[in-house]
């Protein structure tokens, strides 16, 4: 997939000036920024649920899986049925995932008894459900205490691994950004353009070593001033 976003104009204050990169197969992308500089904007353009802007989203028609901010999940229905509302015919590949994501035991939970941490995962498996090629993260461990996040991180890149999937994240963690992406678009000014783009060149074990982890963050933050 290819952005080429020339605009976002909202009432009248053009929020993202010339944004353009790539999506890889295999790659995960994250777009680091602080809180409102339009990260979430983005997004919706390039899941196709903004059409006002100006510029192009080359490829659009792939699958996209989306994970948003806050689950979303229906709280009178179980585990299980919060991810077949997206793919009723997909019974095996339900199971599979819920397997992946550690909820096979409580898939007929109502979604209303769930843990955050617990619903999230709800929320990923049902983002993957339909085998997407890209998957699309907004803060999608926000609100979480450390050890829970951190926790998740470790679900998601075994995940990622496995699946091999186009990745793009958002986040304002420069853990998250660390730990999970091949790359940092760094995003800031007015309006909010690509500042630098930073490459993360880290094996699979290192993004699993949090020793290592602190040291690129104090590193690229460092560098980032």
């Amino acid at each position: 997939m290819q952005i080429h976003i020339q605009r976002k104009t909202y009432r009248q204050h053009t929020v993202l000036g010339p944004i353009q990169f790539d999506l890889t197969k295999g790659e995960t992308t994250a777009l680091f920024g602080p809180s409102g500089c339009g990260k979430t904007t983005l997004l919706r353009i390039i899941a196709g649920l903004d059409s006002d802007f100006e510029g192009t989203i080359n490829n659009r028609q792939v699958q996209l899986g989306f994970v948003f901010q806050e689950p979303r999940l229906l709280p009178w229905r179980s585990v299980y049925d919060n991810i077949a509302l997206v793919a009723p015919d997909r019974p095996e590949k339900i199971q599979q995932l819920l397997q992946e994501v550690g909820l096979q035991e409580v898939a007929t939970l109502e979604a209303s008894r769930l843990s955050l941490g617990m619903a999230r995962r709800v929320s990923l498996a049902r983002a993957l459900v339909r085998e997407p090629e890209i998957l699309i993260l907004d803060e999608p461990f926000n609100s979480l205490d450390q050890a829970r996040a951190a926790q998740l991180r470790l679900l998601l890149l075994q995940i990622i691994e496995h699946h091999d999937l186009k990745v793009l994240l958002v986040t304002h963690d420069p853990r998250e950004a660390v730990q999970l992406a091949q790359r940092v678009l760094l995003l800031g000014g007015r309006p909010t353009q690509i500042q630098r783009e930073i490459p993360i060149n880290l094996s699979a074990d290192e993004r699993r070593d949090p020793v290592t982890i602190a040291q690129q963050v104090s590193r690229l933050f460092d560098d980032w001033g």
